[in-house]
């Protein structure tokens, strides 16, 4: 084996370890913004489990503002372990996001009700 054919190598062999691990810099979240464009809020997801919750901008009187985050409540939780991701619509007035499920290709709809992200039953 020549120099040139075991550098070549060494060099292919470290660039297929690092595209390899490329999957592991990804995060397990995603985020998401609202539609409605007068909403500030920010939707998460566990992408493995599926679990949703939202964060949101507070003003605070005579001060800085506030991060008000919303726990996952019915039916945001974790689900079946799979793949999933968040999809916002187009409807400029809409406040929830979809949840969809890419390896069924399931989908609900998560949304903030008193105080919790909840999300509607995953279907077809």
């Amino acid at each position: 084996m020549s120099k040139i054919t075991g550098i070549a190598g060494a060099v292919l062999g470290i660039a297929g370890t690092l595209l390899g691990a490329a999957p592991a810099w990804a995060g397990p979240f995603e985020f998401a913004p609202a539609p409605q464009n007068d909403l500030n809020r920010v939707y998460r997801i566990d992408k493995a489990t599926g679990e949703v919750g939202a964060c949101q901008f507070q003003l605070k009187e005579g001060g800085v503002g506030l991060t008000v985050c919303f726990p996952s409540g019915e039916g945001a939780g974790p689900q079946a372990p799979s793949d999933y991701g968040l999809m916002p619509s187009r409807h400029e007035k809409e406040g929830g996001i979809f949840r969809v499920n890419i390896r069924t290709g399931e989908m609900s709809i998560c949304y903030v009700f008193d105080d919790k992200t909840v999300c509607t039953p995953q279907t077809k």
